[in-house]
């Protein structure tokens, strides 16, 4: 082909890599696609990350089709010329791709984390693919590699094709998964702790929503505490009330205010369930029956108080974040003092408080030192064990199994955040996490054994046979091709092909034989298609 044609093929490849890549970040990233979704909520919901795994597949699956189709025309020898509108449709993609990746690094470099952690489970599987992918490119390598004629050219061919395969070979060895392990040596499954209750079946932080988390079988709650202006402890994730009440209609003047800044008597009267049957955050909706969208449609704010009355009758862990009130708030400085009164008027057990706010952690202990310790983050061991925390919180992705294990060792047992996905329940599963924060309770709960968990003798057979089977079939493909190529030199017909057999040459003479007329020795037909 053209040099023109071979820089846009060199670019169609780059394209396929990083289109790849960007499918299967986002892909993985399925796991915080609500955490994208709410940073562009503007008052009305839109599933944006769907919007971007759609645009991002269709993107994928057009730059594959267009390589998979010069790769079989490569295979038949075809002289490749790709028409202008696909010539302008990859440098898009390329660009599109190379944006988006650099975006998504810049504004979620967190997830980067996720899209790293998420090898340990398919790593081994992606072996396979790419075994299979290098043993179906072999034939379009062996086939050129037999009809070239000079060895500079056929190095040139073979040798980055050799080391990409050597290096997919061998990267096993290079291969950490916390999911390979010794049989018996799998820790205790997680318990599982409902994120602001069970947010995928009913409104998030909702009594109905405790009441389906538990219902789920979870072993915890969490969620997120305020203090109304009044001094009520009450349930509300964000800082204002517009995402999950209906404030704006009932008072439409003061919706952008904090939720700290209302009575309790003005959140009794809001709805916090029809944005649910609305919005649909998690499209599941359909998953409830009419009797439960009537119920979701129904619910109102729901008090401190409410929920720890439901835990103690269920024997339910309770884990919060406690919000501190702005500087002018009535409560202020005792926000701390009030919520202890209200756990201790409750009646719950004090052994099932997983007391997660770090500010004034002594006079917690001393007003009530039947609660469980909780820190927020990562410290020294030397440091928790002094404030007498047992467990710590924090995000999935800034934990690691060796860190798990340290902390365990000092009877201190690790919760982490926010895990939805069954991958990424194995792994922590596997990590040796001893619980987890999901939307996804009634999911999990169905997990019995992680997904990916193997034995090291299983993944050394399983990638020495992958390795073994894909070298046997290489090597036959490769001697096929260069004895149809080069087998049978006394046969006339294939002296004149090898004979007008352009050296390196990526054309093929389809007929030594005129269609109509003759055709002097030595001359060939080839064919150009347009892609």
């Amino acid at each position: 082909c053209s040099k023109v044609e071979c820089s846009c093929l060199l670019v169609l490849v780059a394209a396929f890599w990083l289109s790849l890549v960007l499918l299967y970040f986002w892909s993985k990233a399925q796991n915080d696609y609500i955490n994208f979704d709410w940073n562009f909520y503007s008052g009305k919901w839109i599933p944006w990350s769907m919007v971007v795994l759609v645009v991002v597949t269709a993107v994928f699956t057009y730059i594959a089709l267009l390589l998979v189709l010069a790769i079989c025309l490569l295979s038949e020898s075809q002289r490749l010329y790709l028409h202008w509108c696909h010539k302008i449709g990859i440098f898009l993609v390329l660009i599109f791709s190379v944006v988006s990746i650099g975006v998504l690094f810049n504004q979620w470099a967190e997830e980067w984390t996720t899209f790293i952690l998420s090898f340990q489970v398919t790593a081994p599987y992606l072996h396979i693919g790419g075994s299979v992918a290098m043993t179906l490119l072999s034939w379009t390598v062996s086939l050129h590699f037999a009809r070239i004629n000079k060895p500079g050219l056929r190095a040139m061919l073979l040798g980055p094709y050799l080391a990409v395969l050597l290096l997919l070979y061998l990267l096993p060895l290079s291969l950490y998964s916390p999911c390979i392990k010794q049989q018996g040596t799998l820790g205790p499954r997680p318990a599982i702790y409902g994120h602001r209750g069970a947010p995928m079946l009913a409104p998030e932080n909702t009594l109905m929503s405790f009441e389906k988390s538990i219902e789920m079988g979870t072993d915890g709650l969490e969620t997120d505490v305020t203090i109304s202006y009044d001094g009520i402890p009450f349930l509300m994730h964000d800082q204002t009330l517009q995402r999950t009440t209906n404030i704006r209609e009932v008072l439409p003047n003061n919706s952008t205010h904090s939720a700290d800044k209302f009575h309790w008597a003005t959140l009794a009267s809001l709805n916090a369930g029809k944005w649910f049957l609305k919005d649909d955050p998690f499209q599941s909706v359909h998953l409830l029956s009419k009797a439960g969208r009537g119920r979701a449609g129904n619910q109102s704010v729901c008090t401190l108080a409410e929920l720890l009355g439901l835990a103690a009758r269920h024997q339910q862990l309770v884990i919060f974040d406690l919000k501190k009130p702005h500087r002018s708030h009535p409560h202020t400085n005792t926000w701390v003092t009030t919520t202890i009164d209200v756990i201790k008027r409750s009646g719950i057990d004090h052994r099932l408080i997983l007391w997660l706010p770090n500010e004034l952690r002594t006079t917690v202990q001393y007003l009530a030192p039947g609660f469980v310790q909780v820190f927020g983050g990562k410290e020294k061991v030397e440091v928790l064990q002094m404030n007498n925390v047992t467990m710590v919180n924090l995000h999935y992705s800034q934990m690691s199994s060796e860190e798990i294990r340290i902390y365990a060792a000092a009877n201190i047992s690790t919760n982490l955040f926010t895990v939805s996905e069954p991958w990424l329940y194995s792994l922590v599963w596997c990590m040796g996490a001893h619980s987890v924060t999901t939307d996804a309770a009634h999911i999990l709960k169905r997990i019995q054994r992680p997904a990916f968990l193997m034995t090291p003798r299983q993944y050394t057979a399983m990638w020495l046979s992958t390795d073994l089977v894909s070298c046997g079939l290489i090597s036959l493909i490769f001697v096929f091709n260069w004895w149809r190529e080069n087998g049978f030199l006394c046969c006339p017909h294939q002296q004149i092909l090898r004979k007008n057999r352009n050296d390196g040459s990526l054309q093929t003479e389809f007929s030594v034989r005129p269609i109509t007329g003759r055709i002097a020795p030595g001359e060939a037909q080839s064919n150009t298609i347009t892609m």
